[in-house]
């Protein structure tokens, strides 16, 4: 399949307000994996020097407009240089198909916005770091596992994502549910295959015969 071509929004677009305190800016950089991942780079009004830096994703599933932007831009006021960014087959960025989870490409993703901010004129490097919100929080305790140029790593996380994968909320899967749902997720498999398309995230599971 073709890489999907990107179409930036010029316009004010978020969920929240920009602060009169900062500068905003959007940007883009690659991954190794070979996407392009879209940000919003929030920098403070009349600063000097070189700036700490911080990247912020999450949660799972949504995108920079909206509460990862919003902490940007408040650490931002807070004399950070930040960026929140959409993953790799979310929201601006590229990725096809849309709606895709992999830990090691969201790794990546984290990873990628560092070597962004490691080539700013106006960021100290030796002050990085990362915030991974909701279901980014294990992606960011991922990244800063295997990162040494991250400094400190914040996760603002309700719950444990990957037993909530498997148990469902409120422990709800079944064994039998679960196994069930296997069936119909390899079901739409060949479903996809013979038209050559993917479903969209969320929309997979099929109706049993």
């Amino acid at each position: 399949m073709k890489e999907k071509q990107l179409y930036l929004v010029t316009e004010w677009d978020k969920t929240f307000k920009l602060s009169d305190q900062v500068n905003h800016k959007k940007v883009t950089f690659h991954t190794r994996f070979g996407f392009t991942l879209v940000a919003d780079q929030y920098e403070p009004k009349n600063y000097e020097g070189k700036l700490p830096a911080i990247s912020v994703c999450g949660p799972f599933g949504a995108v920079k407009e909206q509460c990862s932007g919003l902490y940007a831009m408040k650490m931002a006021e807070r004399g950070f240089l930040t960026i929140a960014f959409d993953p790799s087959f979310t929201g601006e960025s590229s990725g096809i198909p849309r709606y895709v989870a992999s830990p090691d490409i969201n790794t990546e993703d984290f990873q990628a916005s560092i070597d962004y901010l490691c080539t700013l004129d106006n960021v100290d490097a030796e002050k990085i770091s990362i915030i991974g919100i909701c279901g980014w929080g294990g992606i960011a305790l991922n990244a800063s596992s295997i990162d040494t140029r991250i400094k400190v790593t914040i996760c603002s996380t309700m719950y444990n994502m990957s037993k909530v994968n498997h148990d469902g909320y409120f422990n709800a899967n079944t064994e039998d549910s679960l196994y069930q749902l296997k069936m119909d997720l390899n079901k739409q498999r060949v479903e996809d295959y013979k038209n050559g398309d993917y479903k969209l995230g969320g929309m997979c599971r099929t109706t049993s015969s």
